[in-house]
């Protein structure tokens, strides 16, 4: 395999195919990352804008540009030195006419996970027309892994990104069956809670997230939490703690979005269960282990059952202590990571407008800090375990980008300043609301969206609170809209874009939260390229992003923009950091191979060295000098509050 340095995520649809990404490669290359990291490749349905739905897994995609042109991609990253890493979906495939294995009645029994009884698409979460696959049969596994393992051993492929391993029913033994299968190199899309462990599977690690929302928090200073939980509670009327909101969220997913699910689990039961919603919702994590075929429990998954206040009868069921259980405990360890993330992170998220840099992909909103000594913890952690980890600030999954996140973050650091302008704005403002829309809670989401992502296009505003409130699932949603508060919200949004009295004190302070954000944001990306594990760069973000969630994030790049910038001799400092540190990692591959020693700086400034050849500091919060080692160092990137060097 190449070796490790970066990786580069590509969303290939549409216009961007193969080819398209193939004229990237030398870019990609003279930046310095060492894997192009493209999304699911295989041939999907028509129209799809993202890959995820799979209509066979046995080719390649047509509509990317087929066979030919991928194998042209891969050919060119090798003559640049480059590897591949390519995303794959075991969990679900799309009920198209086109999907054989789904058209087919004998291959759709033995495929796919039908209820028997009802004939019902275990989903993959509350999407009909994606179905999830039974890869617990082994001759279902070699069949949909025919092609993925195939471009493997035969090198086309360096390693694999797996797509939400959660849903399936054997995680550990499919990741197993993939090791031997010939794939060395695995990354898992793993939503670990924060402080959760990632089992030891055979695989590098995961794709980030839980690096994402440590190194977010760490900027975010903890003397705003009092100010904005009291801010929150005035506007919101609710004094309750995130946790609450959560558990209410994923409650009622799984009585809703879930309910085909919950009354599956329920004739799977040797006996009446009582309360089976609340039990699923109650888990803390996004699921446990336990092996029902091999009777192992670990202490982590005694660890969940307990923390989730579970019936002693329920939890001694899920703990394998009572027999003839088996096929509900597997069921139960399906569902309840779909019930937690449409419960949390496409409902609770949407709701819980305190600080919303916390919440993204993998975070707990009620964490609102990481300390420096928790920071250096989890990179040893890292460093120990998963080396080959991925680090990331932003995905197409994400809600948003890395520069927004970082934006809003640094609100915390002017707390009582933001909470005075949330009330001025709010009086000012009163005049753009009807009929109760926005309400005082979806105001400050506004607000804070738009310190975030300022400046923005109608367009884009309206889109994103589109899927803001129908996610919020408060006053309008997906499947019964609220025509009226939509357009009432999407007013008020627009207004405050060109009115003079909000814009008189907006933009001010606008230009202050841009200026913190954004230096807190290269300090976030310092420390992604430079602690334990491998830095994954989203497309498109070596500039300033000012993206949100999808479809936002997947908008077309810009790609001549950043030739030029790569290419001139004063490259913007982002762009200019990633080639630097990058080019460093490739320089002093040892070093970053090596020990990983933090440098006590005290809580405003994170220090560390890497093999004792590489320096960085980033400061978080105050003023003040950077502190620097002994000896001859050279400065291989310097702004105000970032610092790195390199041993002479």
């Amino acid at each position: 395999m190449t070796e490790l340095r970066a990786t580069y995520r590509l969303q290939l649809a549409g216009d961007f195919g193969f080819a398209a990404a193939r004229e990237l490669v030398p870019y990609l290359a003279e930046l310095g990352v060492s894997h192009v990291y493209l999304p699911p490749s295989f041939q999907a349905r028509e129209g799809s804008m993202h890959g995820y739905d799979v209509v066979d897994p046995g080719s390649i995609s047509n509509e990317l540009g087929g066979e030919a042109e991928f194998m042209a991609l891969v050919e060119a990253a090798r003559e640049h030195g480059l590897g591949v890493i390519l995303d794959i979906v075991p969990n679900h495939m799309a009920t198209d006419e086109k999907n054989r294995y789904w058209s087919d009645p004998e291959l759709k029994t033995k495929f796919f996970d039908i209820d028997e009884q009802t004939g019902r698409h275990r989903r993959f979460f509350d999407i009909d027309h994606l179905a999830a696959v039974r890869q617990e049969d082994p001759e279902v596994f070699e069949e949909t892994h025919r092609l993925a393992l195939q471009l493997v051993r035969d090198g086309v492929v360096d390693g694999l990104r797996i797509d939400h391993p959660d849903g399936l029913a054997d995680p550990a033994g499919y990741l197993e069956r993939l090791r031997e299968g010939g794939a060395e190199h695995v990354w898992v899309e793993k939503i670990l809670d924060p402080g959760e462990p990632l089992r030891d599977w055979p695989i590098e690690g995961t794709v980030g997230y839980e690096f994402l929302n440590d190194v977010a928090a760490l900027f975010v200073d903890p003397a705003g939490e009092a100010p904005l939980t009291d801010l929150w509670v005035e506007v919101s009327g609710d004094d309750r703690r995130f946790g609450e909101l959560a558990f209410e969220a994923k409650l009622e997913q799984a009585r809703t979005a879930f309910a085909p699910e919950v009354e599956r689990l329920l004739r799977e039961a040797p006996e009446r269960v009582a309360g089976l919603e609340r039990a699923l919702a109650s888990l803390p994590v996004y699921r446990t282990y336990v092996e029902p075929w091999s009777g192992k429990v670990t202490d982590e998954d005694r660890h969940a059952v307990a923390e989730a206040g579970l019936p002693a009868s329920l939890a001694s069921k899920l703990l394998l202590e009572v027999p003839g259980w088996e096929a509900f405990v597997t069921r139960f360890q399906q569902t309840t990571p779909p019930v937690m993330a449409k419960g949390v992170e496409d409902t609770a998220f949407y709701r819980y407008a305190r600080l919303l840099a916390l919440n993204d992909v993998g975070g707990d909103p009620s964490r609102f800090n990481v300390s420096v000594s928790d920071f250096h913890r989890g990179n040893a952690e890292r460093a120990a375990r998963f080396p080959n980890n991925l680090l990331v600030t932003q995905t197409h999954d994400t809600k948003r980008s890395g520069d927004v996140r970082a934006r809003i973050g640094a609100l915390a650091g002017m707390a009582d300043e933001f909470a005075s302008h949330v009330q001025n704005w709010l009086s000012v403002c009163r005049s753009l609301t009807s009929g109760g829309a926005p309400t005082p809670v979806e105001q400050l989401f506004i607000f804070q969206t738009l310190l975030g992502v300022w400046p923005i296009s109608e367009e884009r505003l309206e889109q994103y609170l589109e899927k803001a409130m129908r996610e919020a699932k408060q006053h309008t949603t997906w499947v019964e809209v609220d025509s009226e508060h939509e357009a009432a919200v999407q007013q008020f949004a627009r207004a405050l874009l060109t009115h003079r009295d909000f814009l008189r004190t907006f933009l001010p302070f606008q230009e202050q939260v841009a200026e913190a954000g954004d230096r807190a944001a290269l300090g976030q990306l310092a420390l992604k390229l430079t602690v334990p594990g491998v830095p994954d760069i989203y497309q498109g973000d070596e500039l300033l992003c000012l993206s949100l969630v999808d479809p936002d994030n997947r908008r077309p790049v810009d790609w001549d923009e950043r030739r030029a910038a790569l290419a001139s001799e004063t490259p913007p400092a982002k762009l200019e950091l990633i080639r630097s540190a990058l080019a460093l990692r490739a320089r002093r591959a040892e070093a970053f191979a090596g020990a990983y020693e933090p440098v006590e700086a005290g809580e405003d400034v994170v220090a560390f060295t890497r093999g004792g050849e590489v320096f960085v500091a980033a400061r978080l919060r105050g003023e003040g000098e950077l502190p620097r080692p002994d000896g001859a160092w050279t400065e291989v990137f310097s702004r105000d509050g970032l610092l790195l060097l390199e041993l002479d």
